[in-house]
This record gives structure tokens, C-alpha cells and sequence, in this order.
């Protein structure tokens, strides 16, 4: 199963973990995998690339980890949070449809 957890501070998301396979079919085939994958790189190089957010990002192949820290503050503040805010959204959509297989939280 993969597992989102967004980091929430006072109302403020200040990043997410995702981990794990969805196990929704064979590696190459997985969309459930596939899909996850693209919402969580789509955030992570918007907030980093084209808004320019120092964010700390940690991937660990072995263990299917993507780890996205926000700093304290930043400039784009209203923008990340409407990419993340989308982001959770699109993936608690996509866990209603698959429960067995996406697990999304507020930690």
C-alpha cells in the first residue's frame, strides 16, 4: 500500500511523505503506482523548480520514499499551498476509488 502523510502545522501544510507500493498490479503495469507517482514528482518540481522554494526533498529508492519539507516561510506561501492543497485533494479522490491500495493522512 502507499502511504501520503501531510505534515500540518496550525493549518499550514508544510510537506509530505509518500512511501510504499500501491500493490494495484505488477511493476510496469501499476497504475494506481503510476498515478501517485506523478501527482507527488508534479508537486514536488513546481514548488522547487518553478516557484523556487528551498524546500529539503529526500528520496530513497530502496524503500519507495519521497520526503518534502517546507521551510519556515516563503515568498510563494499561497501558491505551494494551493499545489499542496491539490494535491491531497487529488489523492484522497484516488484512495476513495482504490482504499486497498492508497492510504492519504494529516499528521
Amino acid at each position: 500500500m502507499t502511504r501520503v502523510e501531510f505534515f500540518n502545522e496550525d493549518g499550514r501544510i508544510t510537506g509530505f511523505r509518500c512511501s510504499g507500493h500501491s500493490g494495484y498490479a505488477e511493476a510496469g503495469a501499476d497504475i494506481v503506482c503510476a498515478a501517485v507517482s506523478t501527482a507527488v514528482t508534479f508537486a514536488s518540481d513546481t514548488i522547487t523548480d518553478v516557484l523556487g522554494v528551498r524546500a529539503k526533498t529526500r528520496v530513497n529508492e530502496e524503500t519507495a520514499e519521497i520526503t518534502l519539507k517546507l521551510p519556515a516561510s516563503c515568498e510563494e506561501e499561497d501558491a505551494v499551498q494551493a499545489i499542496l492543497t491539490g494535491m491531497m485533494l487529488t489523492l484522497s479522490h484516488w484512495r476513495d476509488e482504490y482504499p486497498d491500495h492508497i492510504e492519504v493522512m494529516e499528521v
